[in-house]
């Protein structure tokens, strides 16, 4: 069943913020059982909407949801169950649509969401690396859709642009779910604006997607700081993508995540892209603190820590072309921190990666040797000179992009099969 929300139009705001309208309609299609809440003809400033089980929000061509430009319109919800929020990446839940422990919840349709992001940044004042803008001072909304212990999520067609200083899509500890056909179109210039995000999910497919971003394309991460047991995700397969970032197209991990395992990445394309794939755990210095207690001097990338030791493994991939790579077009490292903590990285294969760009990847872990079986069979990797690929240091990340003259250091087990090293 299908319910408009042009019906539902005399409950707007007044104010020309239609988040009443919409959220009029997803709740009597939840409450009839189900079906198309369709958003069509026109553009609707909205604020938070709260998607329910066995609803789809479809946008049609002709339909765009604006993201409000007034911060006070993504509140903070004290009501969140599934997740202890205090612990979440920025200590917030603030988002454009949310979802939490829903079922069978779809966002389809060749609509728009537009994120309305330059209201979010302002340019730097003598710009010299990095991204060109920052955050405004006020708080921003970190997400744009946040989904949450859910179970058969859909995400198709949809176009999302002009994101702001926040995540595209989060996924977390959802189960069963489908990303194709998406369009992620953030400013490159813009920081923080990632891609979609997996964390400690299941059984999730993203596929035929193209993805431009300041940061982090595709995120696989296991996080799980923020929910009462700690969760593997696994099953996590990307395929036929094209993928552009001022930070990584693929990132696997972070700081003290816990068990990432059986996901495979194949037919990408990266051009443009600071680094490939990264599978990093940072450095954090030598002083432990839980998640969610973070010393408040603490820069912003070492907050989002998990609470485990890290375990990657088995990750495949295959089939992957990079250029215009401002970095390195593979980074694998443990960082020689006591608080970095990490079972292993081991039984990572590269099979047909064929890479162009201003450094060699590298291996790196510590003299504990934690990175083990590193697989790479029929692989091309090109040096360029930093003329061929100028002004890397206005190129988001790449301003701090490591220098390595050792490819493999403390690494157990490395097994090259027709790979080549070249550089001009």
């Amino acid at each position: 069943m299908d319910f408009d929300i042009i019906d539902y139009i005399n409950l707007s705001n007044g104010d020309g913020i239609y988040t009443k309208t919409i959220q009029a309609a997803i709740d009597a299609c939840a409450a009839s059982g189900g079906g198309r809440v369709i958003i069509h003809d026109g553009v609707y400033v909205t604020g938070t909407l709260i998607l329910k089980s066995n609803v789809n929000l479809h946008i049609e061509e002709s339909g765009v949801l604006l993201g409000s430009p007034d911060c006070s319109d993504y509140p903070e919800r004290p009501d969140v169950k599934h997740v202890n929020s205090s612990a979440l990446p920025r200590k917030r839940n603030a988002c454009l649509i949310f979802a939490e422990k829903c079922e069978n919840i779809s966002i389809t349709g060749m609509g728009k969401i537009d994120c309305n992001g330059h209201s979010f940044i302002k340019e730097k004042e003598n710009y010299e690396s990095g991204w060109r803008f920052e955050r405004i001072d006020a708080p921003t909304p970190p997400r744009v859709v946040f989904f949450t212990g859910c179970k058969n999520v859909n995400i198709q067609d949809i176009t999302m642009v002009n994101q702001p200083a926040g995540w595209s899509y989060w996924i977390h500890d959802c189960d069963f779910v489908t990303c194709d056909r998406l369009k992620i179109n953030a400013d490159v210039q813009y920081p923080n604006n990632d891609g979609i995000h997996i964390n400690s999910s299941r059984n999730v497919t993203i596929s035929n997607c193209s993805i431009v971003c300041g940061d982090d394309c595709i995120i696989v991460r296991a996080n799980n700081a923020s929910l009462t047991e700690n969760k593997v995700c696994e099953k996590v397969v990307v395929t036929n993508c094209n993928l552009t970032s001022y930070a990584s197209g693929i990132r696997i991990g972070w700081l003290n995540d816990g068990v990432i395992k059986n996901c495979t990445f194949s037919n990408i394309v990266m051009t443009d892209t600071n680094v490939g794939i990264a599978i990093k755990l940072p450095f954090s210095g030598d002083i432990e603190y839980e998640p969610g207690n973070c010393p408040e001097d603490l820069p912003l990338h070492l907050v989002d820590r998990g609470r485990e030791e890290t375990l990657i493994e088995n990750l495949s991939f295959n089939n992957i072309v990079m250029d215009e790579i401002y970095a390195t077009p593979i980074a694998v490292e443990i960082a020689d921190s006591k608080a970095t903590k990490c079972k292993a990285i081991k039984n990572i294969y590269f099979s047909n990666i064929h890479a162009r760009g201003l450094e060699f990847p590298y291996f790196k872990s510590r003299k504990q040797n934690l990175i083990k079986n590193i697989f790479l069979s029929n692989c091309t990797f090109e040096k360029v000179s930093d003329e061929e690929l100028p002004n890397y240091k206005k190129h988001g990340a790449a301003w701090g992009r490591p220098i390595n003259n050792t490819i493999f250091t403390h690494i157990e087990n490395i097994v090259l099969n027709a790979t080549s090293f070249t550089s001009q």
